[in-house]
C-alpha cells in the first residue's frame, strides 16, 4: 500500500489537500547470490547415516538415499528420502519429506534449514509402523559443478507406543546434481 501526494503536490503541501492512498503490487524479492540458471533441477544424496537418543544410545549403522528439487527456486526445495539405520537387533526405516529454505552462497557452498514430516516403520521384537517430524541443517559443498558432498545434522520427535521421543541424527555422503 502506498501513500501519495495529491497530483502537482509542492513539497511544503498544505495539510488541507487531499492524500490519496493506493494499492500497488510490491514484489518480493530473494536475495540471489547465485544466479538461478546455475542452480542444479534435482540433487540425488547418498550417504552414510547414524542417530542417537538418550533412551536407545548410539547407532552408527545406516545408509540414506535422497533426492531433492526446487519448486520455488531461492525459496524452497523439497527433498524425499529413505533411510535405513540398524541397531540393537533392531532395523529402523524411515521416509521423510523436508520442507526446506535455500542459500547458495557461491557455486561451491549451500546451506538450508528445513523441517516435515516422517513416517517409520522398525522391524525386532518390537516392530511397528509411527510417525515423527524432523528437522535439519544441510551444509552442501560442490568442488565440481554437479558432483559434491553434504553434512546434515537432525534433530527429530517421533511418537510410538504411547510416548514421545527425542533423538539426533547425523547424514553425510555423495551429492549428484543434475
Amino acid at each position: 500500500m502506498l501513500l501519495t501526494p495529491p497530483p502537482h503536490a509542492e513539497a511544503s503541501s498544505s495539510p488541507n489537500k487531499p492524500w490519496s492512498v493506493s494499492a500497488a503490487p510490491v514484489r518480493a524479492q530473494s536475495v540471489a547470490l547465485v544466479p538461478a540458471d546455475e542452480d542444479h533441477r534435482i540433487v540425488y544424496e547418498l550417504g552414510w547415516a547414524g542417530d542417537w537418543s538418550r533412551d536407545e544410545g548410539l547407532h552408527p549403522r545406516g545408509g540414506t538415499f535422497a533426492f531433492e528439487v526446487s519448486p520455488i527456486e531461492g525459496w524452497l526445495e523439497l527433498e524425499v528420502g529413505f533411510t535405513v539405520i540398524r541397531g540393537d537387533g533392531v532395523t529402523e526405516m524411515p521416509i521423510d519429506v523436508l520442507f526446506k529454505k535455500p542459500w547458495r552462497f557461491s557455486p561451491k557452498f549451500e546451506f538450508m534449514i528445513g523441517a516435515g514430516p516422517e513416517l517409520i516403520h522398525e522391524s525386532g521384537p518390537d516392530r511397528g509402523t509411527f510417525w515423527g517430524i524432523a528437522s535439519v541443517l544441510d551444509f552442501m559443498f560442490w568442488p565440481k559443478k554437479n558432483v559434491g558432498w553434504y553434512v546434515e545434522p537432525g534433530y527429530e520427535v517421533t511418537f510410538r507406543r504411547g510416548a514421545k521421543h527425542r533423538g539426533l541424527g547425523l547424514a553425510a555422503g555423495l551429492l549428484i546434481g543434475r
